[in-house]
């Protein structure tokens, strides 16, 4: 018994300082929402950059007559990810598709579903987000629909 309460002290102490529960559920959170699989590099590409996890896709999603969009950098990076963002600003982005600059996400970005997090959840995977070492990593910016696009993309066919 005294073993297990030890050990299980020994690897709290090894979680980041925000809050040990709200991180440890946020990164259970991000893996099951699989965020790593758009916004890692080369993931859709089948050779995933694991030391830049879910620091921006290199594979966009083309929506016809819309763009080319490029999965961002989550990490908090103060330049190309997250780092200027708030929890407040991550928690609208994934619950209502809202960027800080009012910017609507893309459609290929599942917030309808993830608007279903509970508020504790979506703190925990804020606080997760937060919590992450910043990679600096710009993605692609989006590609206007008459533009030729730099990087490799998916896209949608209507039937």
């Amino acid at each position: 018994m005294y073993r297990l309460a030890f050990a299980t002290v020994i690897a709290l102490t090894s979680l980041p300082a925000i809050g040990h529960a709200d991180v440890t559920r946020g990164e259970y959170l991000a893996a099951i929402m699989d965020c790593g699989g758009c916004h890692t590099p080369g993931q859709m590409l089948g050779k995933p950059d694991h030391s830049r996890f879910i620091a921006g896709g290199d594979v966009g999603f083309q929506i016809p007559n819309v763009g080319i969009f490029y999965p961002p950098n989550l990490t908090p990076d103060p330049e190309t990810g997250l780092g200027k963002w708030s929890k407040a600003d991550i928690i609208k982005a994934v619950t209502k598709g809202e960027r800080p600059d009012g910017r609507v996400l893309a459609p290929v970005m599942p917030w309808h579903s993830y608007g279903r997090l509970n508020p504790q959840d979506a703190d925990s995977l804020a606080s997760y987000l937060k919590s992450l070492k910043p990679i600096s990593n710009k993605v692609p910016a989006i590609t206007p629909p008459q533009d030729k696009p730099a990087s490799p993309y998916l896209t949608v066919i209507s039937p």
